[in-house]
């Protein structure tokens, strides 16, 4: 029972303790909130302090740009004046020393006398106005009569004592180049008499000989190529002075007539058919023909050896070749050989009496050379 009545002794004084302790905390919550209610009022009026701080640094910064702009405007404007004054002074150092040297006269004289203070002298009558009494000083009519006298000075221009000389001596000089234009022209309608008369000329030749080529064109391209047409065209026949000259050329058992369409032996042979053609139409005394029959084979090699036999009647050919058949037909060879140290010598050799004699009889030597 003591030991009960002591528990119970104890737990009543825990009670009592745990209640004050309650007491206690419930005035702590009381006090805290009370203090997180001041605390919130006071961050409240601090926010809106800080919000009306920043406004007015905001308004103060503004300000301060405001400032600074003006501030470099008026430096901008100092400096413009200090430069428009540097002008003004060298504008008007340079008008003093327009003036000294063009009048004689001081700056300050020249201000003295003609300042804008000083009444204006009356105008002239060469100005194309009445003379009246002096005005005063009136910019924009001074500035008007100064562009007006420019202008009449600009007009008078210089004075020149040799004037009556030099118009002597130019009257002369286009005396002169007339003369020389009259000459030129009469030169050049001569000129043209001539370029007239060589056209003509030129013309009536060219005409004859491309009509006489084109004649013998057939007949030589018939005989090198037996059964087959070519002939001559002109491509503007009404301007043979301009006028283009086509080759048209059919060998036999085709049908095409460019020369672009046939083999490379078909266009060494028409080639050579017009060069002979033009050979037979205009003779000369000599002919040099370069590797001319090189593409052909033995049959239309044999064909053009028999039309060199008959140009040789009449002019010598000089052919450079490597074709056995037509070094048999030449009168000599001319060659060129290297011997056994490497040295080249030139060789010629004409042939054998009974080989022209088998030919035939004797006719203008022929050389090919090797």
């Amino acid at each position: 029972r003591a030991r009960a009545a002591a528990r119970r002794e104890r737990a009543r004084h825990e009670a009592a303790t745990a209640t004050a302790g309650a007491d206690g905390a419930r005035q702590l919550l009381a006090a805290v909130e009370d203090s997180l209610a001041r605390a919130d009022t006071e961050r409240t009026g601090a926010e809106q302090a800080r919000a009306a701080r920043e406004g007015e640094l905001r308004t103060a910064r503004e300000h301060g740009r405001e400032l600074k702009a003006e501030l470099d405007r008026l430096v901008d404007a100092g400096h413009r004046d200090e430069v428009l004054r540097a002008e003004k002074r060298l504008r008007i150092e340079q008008l003093e020393a327009r003036a000294l040297e063009e009048f004689g006269i001081e700056g300050q004289e020249l201000l003295d006398g003609y300042g804008p203070d000083r009444p204006v002298p009356p105008p002239t009558p060469e100005e194309g106005q009445e003379p009246g009494e002096p005005r005063p000083y009136d910019r924009a009519e001074q500035e008007k009569r100064l562009k007006a006298a420019e202008r009449a000075y600009q007009q008078l221009g210089k004075v020149n004592p040799l004037a009556l000389e030099e118009f002597s001596a130019l009257e002369e000089r286009h005396r002169f180049l007339g003369e020389q234009l009259d000459d030129l022209k009469k030169s050049r309608r001569d000129l043209m008499e001539i370029v007239r008369d060589v056209d003509t000329r030129v013309e009536q030749l060219f005409t004859a000989a491309f009509h006489d080529t084109a004649a013998q064109f057939e007949g030589v391209f018939a005989r090198l190529f037996p059964g087959g047409e070519g002939r001559l065209v002109l491509t503007d026949p009404e301007s043979m002075l301009t006028t283009g000259v086509e080759v048209e050329a059919r060998p036999p058992g085709k049908k095409v007539k460019r020369l672009s369409l046939l083999s490379g032996g078909e266009r060494s042979l028409t080639a050579v058919a017009l060069l002979v053609s033009i050979f037979k139409a205009r003779p000369s005394p000599f002919y040099v023909m370069d590797e001319v029959e090189a593409a052909l084979d033995e049959t239309n090699l044999r064909r053009l050896i028999a039309i060199m036999e008959e140009l040789r009647e009449s002019s010598q050919l000089i052919v450079i070749t490597h074709q056995k058949l037509t070094m048999e037909s030449a009168d000599a060879l001319y060659g060129v050989t290297m011997k056994g140290d490497g040295i080249s010598q030139v060789i010629s050799q004409r042939l054998r009496e009974e080989h022209r004699e088998r030919r035939g009889p004797a006719r203008t030597p022929t050389a090919a050379a090797i």
